[in-house]
């Protein structure tokens, strides 16, 4: 133990005499600021569904303003005034994206594939340590870009060249039909020819799938059209665990979850959409059954409660365990 007498205080009141007269750049210098990281780290969540394990892996986020026309049947101001009722600001916008991975143990499923070589899902995928040569089954919701892209590279190969591609047998009737194609305004035959660049080389390699079929042992499709033609989301079911994956049944839950009867502008068939949202969030509540949404907020999953005309979403808290 230090002993304290005269000297050694006169020694310490020297030392502090001597700090306080220094001068500001050593004391600058001495406490130097670590640079910024300025970017975030890999972003991918872990949870287990009975036995099997799933991952949310994120493809980044698009930030947009609000357009005028976001929600055909209200106005901009209610948008907002929701916007701002979720503590988030006026006129913006963030599009999240988020596709899902289950490892059941004797497949390593992919459930939708993110945007393609402009989004961030095979970074985050490999920062997850999981190697797309290793997927056994690629399991497609619908087909929008923003879902299918990740099929293929920036040099057009195939990212997941082992796996099975299963794609919803009503989607392909409808995006790979040359009449349909035609006859849409300029502005949507992108994406009929974006669907034709994605899956035209492999086309005789794909399976096409029906609702409410399982696909893989423990997962389900079932029809939740409106969104698209044949829009499909996922029951994952092992053991006592039950999750559902819902795709676009609904975007962005402060706004389309909280209001399931507003329609949204990418929905081919508003109220179909909406029925569907209904019948599915009406299940989930019901049974307090897991679900997660590829546009809601990382990691995208939670449970769904009835609230009034509409419903709340309670997001998942984060465990550092399994």
């Amino acid at each position: 133990m230090t002993q304290l007498n005269r000297r050694t205080l006169l020694t310490g009141a020297g030392a502090l005499t001597a700090t306080a007269l220094a001068p500001a750049s050593m004391m600058t210098q001495a406490r130097a600021a670590a640079p910024a990281a300025g970017k975030q780290a890999a972003s991918f969540y872990r949870y287990k569904i009975g036995t099997f394990e799933v991952t949310s892996v994120s493809d980044g986020v698009t930030p947009f303003a609000l357009p005028d026309n976001l929600v055909r049947n209200a106005k901009k101001e209610e948008v907002n005034a929701a916007l701002e009722a979720a503590f988030l600001p006026k006129d913006q916008l963030a599009n999240q994206y988020t596709p899902v991975v289950v490892n059941t143990g004797t497949k390593l499923v992919v459930l939708d594939t993110g945007r393609g070589p402009s989004g961030q899902y095979h970074a985050n995928l490999a920062a997850a340590g999981i190697d797309p040569k290793a997927v056994d089954t690629v399991i497609i919701s619908h087909f929008h870009g923003d879902h299918i892209g990740g099929l293929r590279g920036a040099d057009q190969a195939v990212m997941f060249p082992n796996a099975e591609i299963m794609v919803p047998a009503a989607e392909w009737a409808h995006w790979m039909d040359d009449a349909k194609m035609n006859a849409a305004p300029e502005a949507a035959r992108g994406g009929f020819q974006n669907v034709r660049r994605i899956f035209g080389p492999i086309a005789d390699k794909l399976t096409k799938y029906e609702s409410n079929k399982e696909l893989v042992p423990g997962i389900t499709s079932i029809a939740t059209p409106g969104h698209t033609p044949g829009h499909t989301s996922f029951a994952v079911n092992s053991g006592n665990g039950r999750l559902i994956v819902q795709a676009d049944v609904s975007i962005m839950p402060y706004l389309f979850v909280r209001n399931p009867g507003w329609h949204v502008v990418f929905d081919t068939d508003p109220q179909l959409a909406e029925a569907s949202r209904r019948k599915l969030y009406d299940m989930v509540a019901a049974d307090r059954t897991l679900i997660t949404g590829y546009h809601w907020p990382f990691p995208a999953t939670g449970y769904i409660e009835k609230d009034g005309n509409g419903y709340r979403l309670h997001p998942m808290l984060w465990s550092p365990t399994l």
